[in-house]
């Protein structure tokens, strides 16, 4: 990517904040947010990353920075969050490297689980303001009317597309969650394959903090049990993975769930699927999410304990 493409802010702000102006970029990414990877003029490579200012910003890099100032894994942040009319903005180091974990299996799952225990034994000791409102594919607690959190864009479509199964599915697993009450914890609510690189065995880096998110620790335990297989189209794992995931949670943070935390966590594990596969029927995509969210949601409501509504 050309330097002349890059925002017309950006080389400006990076003098300011990081005590040079970008040489080169080394990379653009496009999602939810924008993210540059940029060799400033003394050789040093940073990462700038921008997103709508919503007000979760601010909580998600300090807590980023907390944990790797702890020495977790992830990338350490180079400056708090900036304003920058309408933008949330941040630099933090470039921590290039390491492969995606591919895989679903029990064996795979585990090894997902045990960096998630740690990740979530270390945001219990970092004290933010809640990052609100949470991410939409972990916003089962909205407020809005109807079944799905108010997303624009999403809503304008026509929602006969989504299969019944689907509006089910998630208005069960959504009930039962929301019908324990549990007190909520910080966790990281896009725990997925794509956002995790490893060196063999060990994990090198684990990405996304924007999607830090404020909910039981049982639910978003049980949503990276269904979600951390995700390196391509989102799908939802095995059942035996998701168990064998959160059996190996429980064992690492030594405390078991207790019956009800053990049926919102499979509640929680089928949102995002639900979520994933409202998508790809409002887009006319291939029903991947669809498809497992079919095939696995009757045992995992029977799990959740979530009976039929209304």
């Amino acid at each position: 990517m050309p330097l002349d493409d890059v925002p017309d802010w950006l080389p400006a702000w990076c003098l300011d904040h990081l005590g040079g102006e970008p040489a080169e970029v080394l990379f653009q990414l496009q999602q939810m947010s924008a993210v540059f990877g940029l060799r400033l003029a003394d050789g040093t490579d940073v990462v700038v990353k921008t997103r709508a200012d919503d007000g979760r910003a601010v909580s998600c890099v300090a807590a980023q920075a907390r944990l790797a100032q702890r020495g977790f894994p992830c990338a350490r942040p180079l400056t708090p969050v900036v304003g920058v009319g309408s933008l949330a903005v941040h630099a933090e180091e470039f921590r290039p490297g390491g492969e995606v974990l591919h895989g679903d299996s029990p064996d795979v799952a585990v090894r997902y689980a045990e960096v998630f225990a740690q990740l979530m034994a270390e945001l219990a000791e970092v004290a933010v303001a809640p990052p609100l409102p949470n991410p939409r594919w972990a916003r089962w607690d909205h407020t809005d009317s109807g079944l799905w959190p108010a997303i624009g864009f999403l809503d304008d479509r026509d929602q006969g597309a989504v299969p019944a199964c689907v509006v089910d599915t998630a208005d069960r697993a959504r009930g039962r969650i929301l019908a324990a009450s549990l007190p909520c914890v910080l966790g990281h609510a896009d725990f997925e394959a794509q956002n995790l690189r490893w060196h063999g065995r060990q994990v090198w880096a684990v990405h996304d903090w924007d999607s830090l998110a404020w909910q039981p620790e049982a639910a978003l335990v049980g949503a990276a049990s269904g979600a951390f297989t995700n390196a391509g189209p989102p799908t939802l794992a095995p059942i035996e993975s998701s168990e064998a995931f959160l059996e190996a949670y429980q064992d690492i943070r030594g405390r078991l769930f207790t019956t009800v935390e053990q049926e919102v966590a499979w509640a929680a594990s089928l949102w995002p699927a639900a979520h994933n596969a409202r998508w790809e029927a409002l887009h006319g995509d291939i029903p991947v999410a669809g498809k497992a969210l079919r095939a696995q949601a009757a045992e995992r409501l029977r799990r959740a304990n979530a009976a039929p509504r209304g």
